[in-house]
């Protein structure tokens, strides 16, 4: 019971408390809210206040933008009034002077068309004159050709034909004129640096001639070249490619062959075996082949020794062999690499008188006759198969034209090569160089008289100073004098184009005529 009594007294005293504490919290919420209240509205009496005051700034600030954008309008305005202003004042000053300008050409066509008309008028009359003056002409041809008894045609062909023949006298004059001035002063050029060269060159003057004969000690000797049953000499024949003649001329053994290599090499191989005495088919191909090494290396040294002498660097060694073997070849008589050698001289010196690339002129005149060395190997000239040659072992195109047309057997292109021709001549044509065959010779001689004699109007034609010097003799009734120029002329292009000859020759053509009276 006292339990129940001290529970319910206590829930009492909860249910109070809470009663309690339930109103002292409205009490204290309501206190609460009215101090919010009072926050409230002092907050949005300030807040109003802010608000009417941004709103006044405001307006003042866009009431002052709206000043400014108003000062720099007008401001602008004036700017643009200003220019505007001066545009049209320019302008103004433009189109008055436009104005000026257009006065005076109308000034000046009005003169213009003062003037046309004035010419108009002068050219009518002009043509009045013209017309009177050609009907004056007319009459007066009209009574030029009754009086002459020819018509307006044939005088004027009569007119052209005298004019036409007077030009050709003059022409003909004019240019015998000025090829005698041009011959005197080449001739006097070309002997001062002709005979400058021959002068610093010391070079002997002797014609050479191959030997084709071995001298022996005895007559035994021959019965040991021929062998038993003949088989020494047919082994020595076989592989030397020569002919050995063992006649009845005592001490000699006679060779006979066509390419001057192999004889230079049997003839060594013969000496050798002579020599030793030992001859048979085993100690004989011993002995070619010791000869042929020994002239092989000859020939590069021989080719070697040239190009040294003649200045001529980085020669291919195919081009040093072939001008080694130009050693052992013959033209006339006179060796061909001692005519190569003397040809690269005097080019040389000539070519420092004028003033030229002197180690390329030394380089044609020593590789001129290259393909003398394979002309009896292959068809055709010697000078174009140097100039094949030259291009094939890489010389340059100018080098290979000089080799190629030193017998003119092509246009020189360079003045090296025009002076190659020169002193190739120069080096066959002097005395003794040279000793060709009488037959060739009276050939040649008859060739040139005949190559004169086929011209119209030549009388006779005499070959003087060993073919060096042609004089024809024209008939004066068919041959004018100024026909003598021309027919000289296309006698020495003949010439020319038709004979092979070393040097130069002189066309020399003779007109006269006589006229013979006997007074009585």
């Amino acid at each position: 019971m006292m339990n129940l009594e001290f529970s319910m007294l206590n829930f009492f005293v909860f249910f109070a408390g809470a009663v309690l504490g339930a109103i002292g919290f409205w009490i204290s919420f309501r206190l609460k809210i009215g101090k919010f209240d009072g926050l409230i509205s002092s907050i949005l009496l300030k807040a109003e206040a802010d608000a009417l005051h941004i709103r006044q700034a405001a307006e003042i600030e866009s009431k002052q933008s709206v000043l400014n954008q108003q000062k720099e309008i007008e401001l602008s305005w004036q700017n643009e009034k200003k220019k505007i202003q001066k545009e049209e004042d320019r302008l103004k000053m433009r189109e008055d002077k436009v104005e000026a300008r257009m006065n005076a050409i109308e000034k000046k066509l009005g003169e213009v068309e003062k003037t046309e008309s004035l010419l108009k008028l002068k050219n009518e009359s002009f043509v009045l004159k013209e017309k009177d003056l050609q009907e004056r002409c007319d009459f007066l041809i009209s009574e030029l050709e009754k009086c002459s008894g020819l018509s307006s045609g044939e005088a004027k062909e009569l007119l052209l034909s005298k004019l036409t023949n007077d030009v050709k006298t003059e022409a003909a004059y004019l240019m015998r004129k000025i090829k005698k001035e041009a011959e005197e002063e080449s001739e006097k050029e070309a002997n001062t640096i002709i005979a400058t060269a021959i002068n610093r060159m010391a070079s002997h003057c002797v014609s050479e001639i191959t030997v084709n004969t071995v001298p022996i000690p005895n007559e035994e000797i021959k019965g040991r070249i021929i062998g038993r049953e003949g088989r020494n000499i047919r082994t020595l024949e076989r592989l030397a490619g020569v002919n050995f003649i063992i006649d009845d001329t005592p001490g000699l053994v006679v060779l006979s062959g066509f390419d001057p290599i192999r004889m230079h090499v049997a003839k060594t191989a013969l000496s050798e075996l002579v020599a030793d005495g030992r001859i048979h088919p085993t100690r004989i191909e011993e002995a070619i082949e010791k000869a042929k090494a020994n002239v092989q290396r000859q020939i590069k040294m021989f080719g070697e020794d040239a190009a040294l002498r003649a200045g001529a660097m980085n020669l291919h060694p195919e081009l040093i062999a072939l001008i080694g073997k130009l050693k052992f070849r013959f033209s006339y008589g006179q060796n061909v690499l001692e005519h190569s050698l003397e040809v690269s001289y005097l080019l040389g010196i000539m070519a420092a008188e004028l003033g030229l690339d002197q180690a390329f002129a030394k380089r044609i005149g020593l590789l001129h006759d290259i393909g003398k060395a394979v002309s009896h190997e292959v068809e055709g000239s010697h000078a174009i198969i140097g100039h094949d040659l030259a291009l094939k072992y890489g010389e340059s195109k100018w080098v290979a034209n000089g080799i190629g047309s030193h017998h003119q057997e092509m246009d020189p292109l360079t003045i090296e090569a025009r002076l190659c021709i020169a002193a190739d001549a120069l080096s066959a044509s002097r005395p003794g160089a040279r000793s060709g065959a009488i037959g060739e010779y009276v050939k040649r001689l008859k060739q040139l008289e005949e190559m004169a004699a086929e011209f119209e109007g030549v009388d006779r034609a005499f070959v003087m100073q060993s073919g060096r010097e042609v004089i024809v003799i024209v008939v004066p009734e068919v041959i004018d004098d100024d026909g003598v120029v021309s027919l000289a002329r296309d006698i020495t292009k003949k010439i020319e184009c038709e004979l092979s000859y070393p040097g130069k020759i002189k066309v020399s053509v003779i007109r006269e005529k006589r006229v013979v009276e006997y007074a009585l």
